[in-house]
């Protein structure tokens, strides 16, 4: 599949999708949300894939947010905005919806739209010189692409007002500290070191994968009673699959598991 905007690849149960406009600094333009929601569809069609990897191409960003060039070009009236900004939301939900793990490698800044991005994946991979931040306010605007309510589901209000009433920008190391980054790895190394913990979840049972991602994401806007629920529920479905014998097998043979996603 080809596209101008973007790259897309599929290696060993792995997809790495790569944001590609380096010349300038791999910002989201139009063309870009299409082409990533075509991406995005062949990535959840695809049965072999069980983990995703999202990057940017080059050294300097892994997305700088809107392409402010195009936007400032644009004058839509409030329902307009709305309407276009509504379909935003629903591309970068898609990284948090998708079936299998979700992991953004940061190989350099992610601000405003880019650092929603890295919010809606799953584990946030930095390099060491990465820097991460929600800065329209500098803009005379608000972040309108999930990143308040992302954010703030992670890092905390307090957390989350500082940076986004302050536009301020954070390095990695220090993300990491208050929970924003999972992971920062030399900048050499963000790669292989994203397509390592890759590797582990895609060694998983892909269909308790996929639902313990889902009880954990629905149950963390639920009350405890509606997410204990959600536990019994999807436990249940996977007591009865090929999966669930297969991992007994080859714990009592002591084998590692070949799993079937039955």
């Amino acid at each position: 599949m080809e596209f101008a905007t973007i790259s897309l690849s599929f290696s060993n149960r792995l997809a790495v999708l790569t944001l590609n406009r380096p010349e300038a600094r791999n910002a989201i333009t139009a063309q870009m949300k299409m082409e990533l929601a075509s991406a995005l569809d062949a990535i959840e069609a695809n049965a072999e894939c069980r983990a995703l990897i999202v990057t940017g191409a080059g050294e300097k960003a892994f997305c700088a947010g809107a392409d402010i060039k195009e936007r400032s070009g644009t004058d839509p009236s409030a329902a307009e905005f709305v309407t276009r900004q509504r379909a935003t939301i629903e591309l970068f939900s898609r990284f948090s919806d998708l079936p299998m793990p979700t992991i953004a490698a940061l190989n350099g800044v992610a601000v405003g739209g880019g650092a929603e991005i890295a919010l809606a994946c799953d584990f946030r991979i930095a390099a060491d010189t990465a820097r991460i931040g929600l800065t329209e306010i500098n803009l005379g605007v608000i972040p309108a692409g999930g990143g308040t309510q992302r954010l703030v589901r992670l890092v905390g209000l307090a957390r989350a007002k500082r940076m986004i009433l302050t536009g301020e920008i954070v390095q990695a190391a220090e993300g990491q500290r208050f929970g924003l980054v999972d992971e920062v790895a030399p900048a050499a190394e963000l790669m292989e070191r994203a397509k390592a913990f890759a590797d582990i979840l895609a060694g998983k049972a892909p269909m308790a994968v996929q639902i313990a991602k889902s009880v954990l994401n629905n149950g963390a806007e639920s009350s405890l009673d509606a997410g204990l629920e959600l536990e019994l529920q999807g436990a249940a479905i996977l007591f009865a699959s090929e999966d669930r014998k297969e991992g007994m097998r080859a714990f009592l043979e002591k084998r590692v598991p070949q799993f079937s996603g039955r």
